[in-house]
Parts: C-alpha cells; sequence; structure tokens
C-alpha cells in the first residue's frame, strides 16, 4: 500500500491520530519537501524522526516528479507512506504521483489533513468564495510572467477572493550546475508576502489593467495554523514596505466584501484609511 498522508500546517503534532498510527507501521516513510515544508529542511527530518521514532527521508522535486519508481517500486509488495504538509490533494504533484501509483496496481490510501485552502478562513474571508488559486513565482532577470495576474482580474471580476501561494525553494539547482550536471543547490529561499506585492505591483506598472495598484486592498497571511499565526490587511503599497517575519507566506486579493468578512478584515488593519474602507461596508 502507498499512503499518501496529510501533515497539516501546524508542527509534526498536527497528524492525524490515523495518520500517525500508519506511519508508525510503515516499512518506509519519506516526507515531500518542495510544495511546502512544517520548517527549515535541516531541522524538519530529525523533528519528524524523533516523533515518529523512525528513518524519515527527504523526497524532493526530483525524486517525486522524475523518479517516483524510488517510492513507488517499494510500495509494491510493503507498506510506504509519504508524508505531505498540508493535504495531499492540494497540489497536483500528488495527484500525479496517485495515478502513477494506480497505473502500477498499486493500492493507494488517502489521509486527508488541513490545509492553507481551507485554514486561509481563519483571516474572515468565506472560503466559498474564493475563485481560482494562483502560484506567484520568484522573478528573475530573464523571466517575469504574468499568468497570476490575470487570473486574479478574471477572480476581481466575478467578486471572487484570490488565494496566492508563494514560491518556495528548497533544493534549487544554479542553471550552470543543471548544464554541467552537477549537484550544486542554491540556499532555500522563500517568498514573503512584501515581494510578492512588489512583484505584483511590477507587473501593473506593465500592463496597467487597474487590477494590482497601489491601493488595492489586500490580507498578508504568515505562518497559517501555528502559534505564530499572523494576519494583516492593508493596501499591496503597505504589504510591499511591510516585513511579517518567518515564512511561510501567503496574500489574499479580495474580491467583494460581505459585511462580515468586511468587519473581520478590519481586525487586522492599522491604517486608519483602510479601517475606514471596510467599515463603510458592514456598517451600512
Amino acid at each position: 500500500m502507498l499512503y499518501l498522508i496529510g501533515l497539516g500546517l501546524g508542527d509534526e503534532k498536527s497528524i492525524t491520530l490515523k495518520g500517525l498510527e500508519i506511519v508508525k507501521k510503515c516499512d518506509k516513510v519519506f516526507v515531500e519537501n518542495y510544495t511546502s515544508i512544517l520548517k527549515n529542511l535541516d531541522e524538519m527530518i530529525p523533528m519528524l524522526e524523533k516523533f515518529f521514532e523512525r528513518s524519515v527521508e527527504a523526497a524532493d522535486r526530483d525524486t517525486v516528479e522524475s523518479r517516483a519508481e524510488l517510492i513507488l517500486d517499494g510500495a509494491k509488495d510493503r507498506d510506504v507512506a509519504v508524508l505531505i504538509v498540508g493535504d495531499p490533494f492540494c497540489a497536483t504533484t500528488h495527484t500525479d504521483l496517485f495515478l502513477r501509483a494506480r497505473k502500477k496496481g498499486i493500492n493507494v490510501s488517502v489521509i486527508h489533513n488541513a490545509s492553507i485552502i481551507n485554514a486561509i478562513g481563519s483571516t474572515g474571508l468565506e472560503v466559498y468564495r474564493f475563485g481560482h488559486v494562483v502560484s506567484i513565482v520568484f522573478f528573475d532577470e530573464g523571466w517575469k510572467p504574468s499568468s497570476f495576474y490575470k487570473r486574479i482580474k478574471e477572480n476581481k471580476s466575478r467578486g471572487l477572493h484570490t488565494l496566492c501561494l508563494l514560491d518556495i525553494k528548497t533544493r534549487e539547482r544554479t542553471i550552470e550546475a543543471m548544464m554541467k550536471g552537477l549537484d550544486i543547490f542554491q540556499p532555500p529561499r522563500f517568498m514573503t508576502v512584501d515581494v510578492a506585492a512588489s512583484q505584483l505591483l511590477e507587473l501593473e506598472e506593465t500592463l496597467k489593467e487597474e487590477v494590482c495598484t497601489s491601493d488595492t486592498l489586500a490580507v498578508a497571511a504568515c505562518r497559517v495554523g501555528t502559534e505564530s499565526q499572523e494576519f494583516f490587511t492593508g493596501t499591496l503599497g503597505e504589504i510591499a514596505k511591510k516585513s511579517m517575519g518567518e515564512p511561510l507566506h501567503s496574500l489574499v486579493i479580495p474580491g467583494e466584501l460581505e459585511p462580515l468578512e468586511a468587519e473581520m478584515l478590519s481586525l487586522w488593519a492599522s491604517d486608519e484609511e483602510v479601517i475606514s474602507r471596510l467599515k463603510a461596508l458592514y456598517e451600512k
């Protein structure tokens, strides 16, 4: 059996009791470490091994996407667990792994858990009023994609909120290393809300479609599901200048706000003009 087990959002203790029971009995345990992490990778593996009292092997992007046989072949005649931060089916990578296993005749069992997709409701925004989820990737000199900007525009045109998942890079090779076939990796990088807001404003300057202006309301959601969870409601201009501490970060661009949503968002605001904008929506 191949088990895809959600770890939730907090720490190692956020795993469900059912998930914990399965991990304890599996012959091999992997933790997927590139779509999301619980903490710094150097700390995460020892933390999990101590809690589960067993060996845990990191499965990076190359392992999960290109060398999945390292995981799947073992599950043909043994029990193998893949631990996934959040919920297993909140990333298409894990759907692909599920399908590959089924095509090989391997039984698959999925143990669900909390993810940013539902936990973002703790901002006060209603989860069923979100549209397409987007991913904002790091810009570099030769690559500045704008597809997520267009998705935000589509969602806003329908009055829907947009959850922006921010880029993380845990084991990325330099272009030079890839060309030479060397396993030399760059230091881990985690996009923060100020970087995401700055990139959206940069796109706005180019596209000029009035989707992500400096006055656009946004919500910074940082370390959701952990003890240090923090929210901030402000304009993109404000957030682009604001430090919100350690990762992981997410950003929300609200669509049309219901009165209850506006009142909740006002709890996380500090700028008087932003608070007034929100009060106008819930004190009608």
